[in-house]
């Protein structure tokens, strides 16, 4: 039973550090990168669809996607979801293909986006921190009901706390990572 709890709760640490890198993966830098675009909704045929199920996306030259949308008739669609998406880029068609140059980011921008992330960095502690919280309150259950000794219990904290310990290093050398790529010029 504390072994499914510690199991449970290392689970749902991973999935935290997975939301987190994908909530990075939101926060754009100068380089241009096809995930950029992974949260982008297009209209099709009156369902919103990713725009990557509709398209290729590559980078081009370091600082610009290239669109290729599959079908010729949605490049205006794709073109307004970008504009829609508050990503501050701006799309340019050829009729053909989409060209979204990333523009460079001034210094005020950096600081803004490294803080967005830092508060990311930090909503993804306190969600680990949460976790462990409810398998401590889980295992004191466990040692309520005499389902495990008061040993056990300290033990499966200990092994709970080092889970706690190891993904809070994650969170924090992924955020140093985002720091680095957002301020590096």
């Amino acid at each position: 039973m504390k072994d499914e709890i510690i199991a449970d709760a290392d689970q749902r640490m991973q999935k935290t550090i997975v939301s987190l890198e994908d909530s990075f993966k939101r926060i754009r830098t100068g380089r241009a990168h096809p995930s950029i675009l992974d949260n982008v909704m297009v209209s099709y045929y009156g369902t919103d669809t990713l725009l990557n199920q509709l398209a290729n996306v590559n980078v081009e030259e370091g600082r610009t996607l290239l669109i290729s949308p599959w079908e010729k008739n949605i490049i205006g669609e794709v073109e307004k979801a970008i504009l829609k998406s508050d990503l501050g880029l701006n799309p340019s068609n050829n009729g053909d293909t989409i060209r979204v140059p990333m523009p460079p980011l001034t210094e005020e921008t950096r600081k803004e986006y490294t803080k967005q992330a830092k508060n990311e960095a930090e909503n993804a502690r306190v969600a680990v921190r949460n976790i462990r919280r409810d398998a401590n309150s889980d295992l004191k259950g466990l040692e309520k009901e005499k389902a495990i000794s008061e040993d056990d219990q300290r033990r499966a904290e200990d092994q709970v706390q080092k889970l706690t310990n190891k993904y809070i290093v994650d969170i924090d050398s992924a955020y140093a990572v985002k720091e680095t790529d957002l301020l590096s010029f």
